[in-house]
């Protein structure tokens, strides 16, 4: 059940970066830092700090030596960590991809806006 989960998370990420018109892979990753900034700074309201502090503790859990399951459980001591990076990384494109349409649809709504 757990595989199917994840195979069907990588599914969705990969229907939602292959849309046409929608932000290319390299473009949601170059955004991934003005999305905190933005987050942090309070200039994007469409992503919570508690979101984002979850995006940290998944990264925290990858890399820390602490596991739910030990690493050295050959076969599934890493299916732990693997189901948290696909979750991450997942939940990361689709957060970075809204970020990019929502800052083109601002610059579309700048430059609709007669100067003074």
């Amino acid at each position: 059940m757990a595989k199917a989960g994840r195979a069907a998370a990588t599914w969705r990420a990969y229907r939602e970066v292959s849309k046409p018109g929608s932000p290319g892979l390299l473009t949601r990753f170059k955004a991934v830092p003005r999305m905190i900034r933005g987050t942090l700074k309070g200039n994007y309201p469409h992503l919570g700090k508690g979101q984002l502090a979850m995006f940290a503790a998944g990264l925290a859990y990858i890399v820390s030596p602490v596991d739910a399951i030990p690493d050295f459980l050959i076969g599934i001591g890493v299916v732990d960590d693997f189901g948290v990076l696909i979750w991450l990384v997942s939940s990361m494109l689709a957060a970075s991809g809204r970020y990019v349409e929502w800052e083109r649809e601002d610059l579309e709504l700048l430059r609709q806006k007669p100067r003074a």
